[in-house]
Formats: structure tokens, C-alpha cells, sequence
């Protein structure tokens, strides 16, 4: 088998890869309402992210609804579950949409920043998320995320792991998928980037999943060689 080529290409995930979504929002919740239980709640929300994406995809398939940016779907899980933390029953209407927008204000990794412009100086690097061009550019904005440019899910019409999305990287670049790395600590969405002909790197992001170390598998597979610590291991490896 002929080695793989050197990427053009970076393409990332971001919400766990780049950003810590559930410190972020844990933080979020409970400066809104000290009492609240941040843990439980980011992943509440959380849970509700994939069934969400499905149900839009299937109605696009049956012809019953149209495409939805992620906005949509975090305020309509966000509603779904507060019900089931009594201390936010009294949010307004304007504090639940501040919240919602919490998804925009997401921490990056200490190391995410750095590492991002150390691969921008040889790489063409690029969000590849599920998260909408709106969500993302107001994250890149705080957090200082050095894209080249910001392809959200709208783009695509269509969410990871959806084979489009991949491929659809190299279509709007000009490159052969081939030519394209996705970097993501989700070993899921590596498999189906290596199904669409892209290639993969893993980052370990152990705190994840915040407290509930046992819910993270960092564990290195055999499908995905390229396995590292963090972003600047990934830039060293990739000499820059």
C-alpha cells in the first residue's frame, strides 16, 4: 500500500477537539443559577444533540421538514430539559436564549490555540462541525480560533457523520479527499471520515466528558495510527 500523501487540508472538529463544551456550559448553568447541578445539566443537553440531528435528516429524507442549524436544535433540547432542573423553572424567555447562545461563547483547550496557528502556518485548517457558520464564527471571534475559513453544517445540508460532509471539504477546497485530515477526538467520527476517503488523526481530550472520566475513550485504535496527546503534538508531528 502506497503511503498517504501529505494533507493540504485540516479539518476539525470542534466541540471536545478544539473547545471544551462541558466545562463551558457547566459554567454557563450554574452562573446563571448557582444551585444547579453544571455537570448534569451539559450533559443533558448533550444527550439530546444526536437523536436531534437524526429526527432533521429523516424528515429531509421523507420530504416532511427542511435543514436545521444547530441553533435551533441546542433550544429545543435546552427545553426539552428544563423540566428536569427545578432551579431554572423561573428563566425568562431573554435568559434561555442567552443561554442557548452559550454554545457560542465555548472554551478552547489550553493547548487549542497555539496549536491551530502553529498548523495554519503549513495547513489550510478548517472547522469541519455540526455547528452552524453563525455559532462558529461568534466561537472563533472569543476564543481567537485562527480558521483560513469556517464551513458549518448548512454548507453540507447535512451533519457528520454523513458522508458528504467529508467529501464536501475537498469538493469546496479543490483537493482529493485524500488530501484532506480530519483531527477529531471522537473515534466515531474518524471512522466514517476514513469510509469517505479522508484521512484521520486522534486527539486525546480525557476531560471531556468533565468528572465522568468512564463516559471518554481515549483509547488508541488500530484503525487510526495518528494518535496525539494534543494539538501541538499534532503540529510537531506534522513539522510545524
Amino acid at each position: 500500500m502506497s503511503p498517504a500523501p501529505i494533507p493540504k487540508v485540516l479539518a476539525f472538529d470542534v466541540f471536545g477537539t478544539v473547545v471544551d463544551w462541558h466545562g463551558s456550559i457547566s459554567r454557563a448553568v450554574t452562573a446563571l443559577r448557582p444551585g444547579v447541578d453544571g455537570d448534569a445539566f451539559a450533559l443533558a443537553w448533550r444527550a439530546g444533540y444526536v437523536p436531534a440531528m437524526r429526527r432533521t435528516m429523516a424528515a429531509i429524507a421523507d420530504g416532511s421538514g427542511s435543514f436545521r442549524v444547530l441553533d435551533e436544535l441546542h433550544l429545543e433540547i435546552l427545553r426539552s430539559i428544563l423540566p428536569d432542573f427545578p432551579q431554572l423553572a423561573d428563566l425568562s424567555e431573554a435568559e434561555i436564549q442567552d443561554l442557548n447562545k452559550a454554545w457560542h461563547r465555548l472554551d478552547p483547550w489550553a493547548d487549542s490555540v497555539e496549536g491551530l496557528t502553529r498548523l495554519k502556518k503549513k495547513f489550510v485548517i478548517t472547522p469541519l462541525s455540526n455547528g452552524g457558520i453563525g455559532l462558529l464564527t461568534y466561537m472563533a471571534k472569543r476564543a481567537g480560533l485562527p480558521w483560513d475559513l469556517i464551513l458549518g453544517a448548512e454548507v453540507f445540508q447535512a451533519y457528520k457523520p454523513d458522508h458528504r460532509t467529508y467529501q464536501g471539504v475537498a469538493r469546496v477546497l479543490d483537493v482529493k479527499p485524500e488530501e484532506v485530515m480530519m483531527v477529531a477526538t471522537h473515534h466515531s467520527d474518524l471512522d466514517a471520515a476514513q469510509d469517505a476517503g479522508v484521512q484521520t488523526a486522534y486527539i486525546e481530550r480525557p476531560d471531556e466528558m468533565g468528572p465522568r472520566k468512564e463516559l471518554k475513550d481515549d483509547t488508541p485504535k488500530e484503525r487510526h495510527p495518528l494518535h496525539f496527546k494534543d494539538l501541538n503534538a499534532l503540529a510537531d508531528y506534522l513539522g510545524c
